[in-house]
């Protein structure tokens, strides 16, 4: 069962690792690794998300007990992290924040469906798009709300909420979700030469985002901070698939949502961790390094809750 299950991770971590040497011996440029990763993430991935949100079975997927195991594992996971780094590190409050931030932003997209996929089938997909459903607004409402009510709070909830909104709704992926649950409501039919068009852009989404993650990873050395990036791996990698599996087998989640958000609350974080740290200046290092280092970290301890779901 090992060498099954290292099958299903290892293609996944190999075009990582492709990305990673390729960057790092210089063969491809950081501004080529950026384009593609923009592209990745401003088009293909987009195009992908709105694809599944307009043909997502509403019924199927937002199965209450999946939403509320998933969301309820995350929001302890920031909890977790950001008052960690306040008791144990005394680590400014802006700092928590991204830190927490870090164990709640899960690499969902471009690790959890690749590796779900490739464990369970294209069809095994309904639970992983209903929790990415939520994902972005909910993780960028819990970060970017905390942070400007610490950056605000001598002033009003009218500059808070102004400053939440135009965050979220400059987010690529937020509009695309939406975009394509409009259409899903709107009960239209994509013509067929238009649906085959953006299928073959979608389908180029997750392996080159893949490849820029490891690309992107080349700048990020795992230096100073070293307890607090082991805080931070261990929650994403252990605490947290850890509530998912006790609250999902409490709350009856049915089996294929059950695998869907064991797997996705396994995952490292993602990429996003460091732009919302860039984004506000705070705790960078931090969360470059807990990205590089919980997803080479991942290789084992998804092994090792695959192998309890088989």
């Amino acid at each position: 069962m090992f060498f099954t299950l290292l099958n299903v991770v290892l293609p996944v971590f190999i075009v990582v690792g492709l990305g990673y040497v390729l960057t790092y011996r210089k063969i491809l440029s950081a501004p080529q690794i950026d384009g593609l990763m923009q592209f990745a993430q401003g088009v293909a991935i987009p195009i992908l998300l709105f694809r599944a949100m307009a043909s997502f079975d509403l019924n199927a997927g937002f199965e209450a007990s999946l939403i509320i195991t998933y969301y309820t594992s995350a929001s302890i996971g920031f909890l977790a992290g950001a008052l960690g780094a306040r008791i144990f590190f005394k680590r400014p409050w802006e700092d928590c924040v991204v830190i927490g931030f870090c164990c709640l932003f899960a690499n969902t997209l471009l690790l959890g469906v690749s590796i779900t996929e490739r464990a369970f089938g294209p069809d095994s997909l309904t639970g992983n798009y209903a929790i990415l459903a939520v994902h972005s607004p909910f993780c960028y409402g819990v970060g970017i709300t905390a942070m400007e009510v610490l950056r605000n709070r001598d002033k009003g909830g009218l500059r808070i909420a102004t400053a939440v909104f135009k965050a979220m709704f400059k987010n690529m992926l937020i509009l695309a979700i939406l975009c394509g649950f409009l259409f899903n409501f709107s009960g239209l039919v994509m013509p067929s030469a238009i649906d085959d068009a953006l299928a073959m852009v979608a389908r180029s989404g997750l392996p080159l985002a893949l490849f820029a993650l490891g690309g992107v990873m080349v700048r990020y050395r795992p230096e100073g901070d070293l307890r607090t990036i082991a805080m931070v791996c261990a929650i994403v990698l252990v605490l947290q698939p850890a509530i998912v599996w006790i609250l999902g087998t409490q709350l009856n989640v049915p089996h294929d949502l059950f695998r869907s958000a064991l797997v996705t609350a396994a995952m490292a974080p993602g990429v996003n961790c460091y732009v919302f740290a860039n984004m506000y200046g705070r705790a960078k290092r931090v969360a470059a390094s807990s990205v590089l280092l919980a997803t080479a970290l991942s290789v084992v301890t998804i092994l090792g809750w695959l192998s309890l779901l088989h």
